[in-house]
This record gives structure tokens, sequence and C-alpha cells, in this order.
């Protein structure tokens, strides 16, 4: 009887050993990444790997090298927001470039039984090292009395401390947000606040406060929003009948949506008499009414760091410090 393709034994290392003519432990120091293999040859035994379709044994390659090739990532509950999330795509594609699986945990509180939690997940899937997506200030609080078994490396906004290389620089982006307006004429300034329990929200309200001071504007701070449009509408409600506002940057662009919602429904055009800057570039910024002018953040960029730092890390490496990731000024219609 013939084997049926579910109990057909799949290719092994000794097949594609015999498919590309070398002995099976140059194939194991292929997988191993190790220095001594001649290009050449490397490249006929990836050639075999991908006519075969070999998939590597993970449990066996522990076996060999005493690593998992596995990065978990401890997220917050703020994940699902947008800079979160595309910290945490950024690291999983970073990942996958340097040949690294990924695992995740939430921690869906700031209490340290939820936290040690989600890294007793982590460390039961054998991780090498562990990237912690902490832009909460009580999550980061919460993290300095929990010991890493492994390497260990913090992704948030701050642009402060010894990891200020894994950010994002916050500081420069609401700097270039407050230029931008202060060239377009604008001298009395809104700035709608985010959440001060983030690092993020703290760093562009100093920049904009800095920038503000220096050029000579006139600031304002409002009270801190949510990230939400809804906050972002209930903040600009509050200031937008003061005509001598003319220009508002927002802490996020989801708030500069809701500043778009409450400029309307209190008669203020944009950009005619009232100029709004966000923050992220999202998605659908540009497709806002009108097109946000915003922020952007390179997260691609944020992720590569990232897994670069702790890689390092995990295999013994020196790093060199790396400056704070620069912002991008996206210019469209709302100012």
């Amino acid at each position: 009887m013939a084997e049926s393709a579910s109990s057909a034994r799949l290719p092994g290392v000794r097949e594609v050993a015999a498919a590309a003519g070398v002995s099976r432990q140059t194939v194991s120091r292929v997988l191993n990444d190790s220095p001594s293999i001649r290009p050449e040859t490397r490249e006929r035994v990836l050639a075999a790997m991908a006519e075969l379709e070999f998939r590597p044994n993970r449990a066996a390659r522990m076996l060999t090298t005493a690593r998992s090739r596995t990065i978990g990532v401890l997220a917050s509950s703020a994940s699902a927001l947008y800079g979160p999330a595309s910290s945490l795509d950024a690291v999983e594609n970073a990942a996958r470039d340097s040949g690294y699986f990924v695992t995740v945990a939430h921690a869906f509180t700031a209490e340290k039984e939820e936290i040690l939690a989600a890294l007793d997940h982590l460390m039961d899937q054998s991780v090498d090292g562990i990237v912690v997506i902490a832009p909460q200030q009580r999550v980061q609080d919460a993290m300095l009395s929990v010991h890493f078994a492994v390497p260990a490396v913090e992704l948030h906004g701050a642009g402060t401390g010894e990891e200020a290389g894994l950010v994002v620089d916050q500081v420069e982006g609401a700097r270039l947000a407050v230029r931008h307006l202060m060239g377009r004429g604008h001298a009395r300034i809104l700035h709608v606040c985010g959440p001060l329990d983030w690092a993020e929200a703290r760093a562009r309200r100093a920049g904009f406060l800095l920038e503000c001071e220096v050029a000579g504007a006139g600031a304002i701070v409002s009270r801190a929003g949510d990230w939400t449009a809804a906050s972002g509408a209930e903040i600009a409600a509050e200031f937008l009948a003061d005509r001598t506002i003319t220009a508002v940057f927002s802490s996020n662009d989801q708030m500069a949506l809701g500043v778009l919602h409450a400029a309307r429904r209190a008669g203020r055009s944009v950009p005619g008499d009232l100029a709004v800057v966000g923050f992220d570039d999202i998605p659908e910024a540009a497709f806002f009414a009108p097109p946000l002018t915003t922020v952007r953040q390179d997260f691609a960029e944020l992720g590569r760091r990232t897994v670069a730092r702790l890689v390092a890390m995990v295999e013994g490496r020196e790093l060199a410090f790396a400056e704070p990731v620069p912002p991008a000024l996206i210019v469209r219609e709302s100012a």
C-alpha cells in the first residue's frame, strides 16, 4: 500500500545533504550560521532546502545550539493602539528578517502578578530574549521589580536613558510640528495633550513647550486626553470659541480627528482659520477631511534597532549606542 501524504516522512538534514552534495555536518553548520562555510557552499545548501521545502526542527536545533531562536514580546494592554501595535509589527518583521521566531504574551494590567504570569508564559516557550513594549509609566514602574532570566530590552517612547536608541524622538517630532505652524504664521497654538501616564505624551508636550518658548509662540496646553477622537473633540470644544487660537497640535492623529470634528461644530474652517497637525501618520490620516498634516514615526527602523540590540545581547556581542530614530513631518492640507 502506498504511503499517505500525511504519514510520509518530511525531508530532513540527510536529504538536504544528499541533494546539495555535502555532509550532514555542513548542513548543520549552515543552519547554525557558521562563519566557516564558504558562500558558494551555503548557497548550494540553501537552494537544496528551498527545493525540498525543508523546515528546520526547532526542538532538535535547541539540542545542538542551546537556543530556540525565539524572541518573546511582553506587551501591555495598550498594544491595540496604533503606536504599540505598530511597534509589535515592526519587531515581528525584524525578528523574522533576522531568522528568529516571535511569541507574544500580554499583561492586561500593571499588577506585578499579571506581568510575572506573562513572563512565565514566555519562559515556557524557551525564548532567548524578551522585548518589552511598555509605553505606560505604571507598567514601566512595575517592570523595575521584575527579574528577567534572559536578556531583555524595553521599547517605549521616552527617549531618555541608556535605551534611548530604541525610541522615536518624540520631542523633536513635536518641535517639527510647532516650527511648521510658526512658519505658516500661527502665533498662538493649542496643544491637545495625550494621557500623561504615557512617556510619548509627556515627551510631545515637552517638545511643544520647548519650541514655543524658543520661537516666542503663545503656548496653550489642554488637560490630558485619552488618545481617542472623542476626547480630542471634547477638549478642542473647550478652546475653539477663542478665535485668537489659530492652530492646534494634537498629541496623536485620532485626537486630531476629534479636533476636526469640533472645529466644524464651532464654525471654524480647516485650514482657513484653524490649522491642525497630528502625530503618528496613521493610515487613515491621508483620508481625513481635510487630509491631516502629521508627524510620521519610522516603526520599521525602530523594530530593526530593537531586535538588533536584543540579538547582540543574546549572542554576547557589543552593539553601539544609537541615537533616537528621527521623525518626519508629513505636510498635507490641514496645516
